[in-house]
């Protein structure tokens, strides 16, 4: 890996488009660098984890509305929609949109932090979907997700977005569109247009992410995956992009980020070396966000320790900075300790998630959230004990790169009779480094656990045995990467709209 320095220049500056960090994105997409054989393990183990957090939702308004809007723009050279039959194809910035939105719904796919905030497997639905309109085969397929993901990946390790309350989708937006690149073997020029583009039109605030959160939370990276795709169909048909979209005066780093004395430093494949960055990433055991999970594995733990909930005084989660201020007491945020607050800002609250988790002994995609579960008095009396706190310790092993590195944070139970009950634990179970290491068999069970009663047991295996097959698939196989279910399973039908 190489570091690349990244900084403003003004419009006088002379700035070779070699030297661009969109540019150099476009060279790292492009190369045409074989994907090894662990790479296409995992992008296997991330296409079933998206599955099944998509079958577990597609029912939900969210994933029926934006199925309803893709519906309405049918293509008979497009791509699947989840759920829905072979025969029913949609252009393929609307499957990206219906598909995106499925897997991002329940917060319950994969995850990767840094200097910022991301969900890699947002890159699947798109490159998927453009893989599929386009006819290509599993190759195709691995080479444009493994671009995808390292993209994703390093500009997450060198560009810190949250702490100018700009939206992580503003980096999936150029790595969906270096990965569609990657995919369809297009040359530099015409991705690193497309990566500039998709930087351009995918650059929101975090306030999809703050007080009252929506849905939209769940469609925003649909969106920047939607948005890559229209981007790259402009630059393969000549058109260009705001240039150069990082550097430029008036552009990204100047005015949205650090301002123009700063200097990002952002690590990139060396030209010929494998993309790798995906083995770095990892997965959710609980449908929650990320920096719950080692501590509702932590609350299980404690619960046992603890015994009669009713005699805790208080409750303090000694953290990181980001656990603190985005989902701990440190946001500020009322919302996080509101009984009537939506699932996704329950989802956003350590201290709803940790009460519940003690409280039941463990987390349920839907039953943790259920607003009767929310509003029982126990838990609302135990969630408004809790508290959290910045730990530089825990920030410092945040940012660490290594073994060091976590996530999670320390515990301390005061109870009525002045005892203290304290425990910590850095990273999830199923963390790569954790207590049981999700493997392909675990990522099967996920699949098994939430497509049970809506997705049949023989598509199940069908959808299983086409991943089992990924890198040699055909292009028919490609088509058909997707699972079917019954009309009955789909919901209601969706309000109407425009299309």
């Amino acid at each position: 890996m190489k570091v690349h320095d990244v900084r403003t220049y003004k419009s006088a500056e002379t700035l070779p488009r070699e030297d661009q960090l969109a540019w150099k994105l476009a060279v790292v997409a492009t190369d045409p660098v074989p994907v090894a054989a662990d790479v296409v393990e995992m992008i296997g183990n991330r296409i079933i984890d998206n599955a099944a957090v998509a079958a577990a939702s597609v029912a939900r308004r969210p994933i029926r509305s934006a199925r309803a809007q893709a519906l309405g723009h049918l293509s008979k050279a497009g791509a699947s929609v989840f759920g829905l039959g072979v025969d029913v194809k949609v252009s393929p910035e609307w499957a990206a949109w219906a598909n995106g939105v499925a897997v991002r719904e329940l917060d319950f796919h994969d995850t990767f932090l840094a200097a910022d905030y991301s969900h890699p497997g947002d890159n699947i639905p798109p490159i998927l979907a453009v893989a599929q309109a386009k006819g290509l085969d599993g190759a195709a397929l691995v080479r444009g997700l493994a671009a995808g993901y390292e993209i994703q990946v390093d500009l997450v390790k060198g560009i810190c977005l949250h702490e100018h309350k700009i939206d992580h989708i503003a980096h999936l937006g150029p790595s969906a569109a270096g990965g569609i690149g990657a995919l369809l073997g297009l040359s530099t020029e015409i991705t690193f247009q497309a990566i500039q583009q998709a930087l351009h039109t995918t650059t929101t605030t975090r306030q999809s992410r703050k007080g009252e959160i929506s849905t939209w939370k769940a469609y925003a990276p649909a969106f920047a995956g939607k948005m890559a795709i229209e981007a790259v169909d402009r630059a393969m048909r000549g058109e260009g992009a705001p240039s150069p979209a990082y550097e430029g005066e008036d552009g990204f780093i100047a005015w949205l980020l650090s301002g123009p004395g700063h200097v990002y430093k952002v690590p990139l494949p060396e030209p010929g070396e494998p993309k790798r960055a995906i083995l770095e990433t990892y997965t959710k055991e609980y449908s929650a966000e990320y920096q719950s999970q080692a501590l509702i594995d932590l609350a299980r733990r404690m619960g046992r320790k603890i015994g009669d909930l009713s005699q805790i005084d208080s409750i303090l989660i000694r953290t990181s900075h980001h656990t603190h201020y985005v989902i701990g007491t440190g946001a500020n945020d009322p919302q996080k300790m509101d009984p009537k607050a939506s699932r996704e800002t329950l989802d956003h609250s350590i201290m709803y998630i940790f009460a519940v988790a003690l409280e039941d002994g463990g987390w349920h995609h839907e039953r943790s959230y259920a607003p009767e579960r929310a509003q029982r008095p126990t838990t609302v009396a135990l969630w408004h004990k809790i508290s959290t706190e910045e730990d530089p310790a825990w920030t410092a092993r945040y940012h660490a790169k290594g073994p060091e590195k976590a996530f999670g944070g320390k515990v301390v139970v005061r109870l009525k009779d002045g005892r203290s009950i304290v425990d910590e634990l850095g990273v999830a179970d199923a963390h790569p480094v954790g207590a049981r290491p999700f493997v392909r068999k675990n990522y099967i069970e996920k699949f098994r656990t939430l497509a049970d009663g809506i997705v049949g047991t023989a598509e199940q295996d069908r959808f299983i045995g086409l991943v089992e097959r990924l890198g040699d698939l055909s292009a028919a196989e490609v088509a058909a990467l997707n699972f079917i279910v019954d009309t009955s399973k789909l919901g209601a039908e969706a309000p109407a709209g425009i299309f």
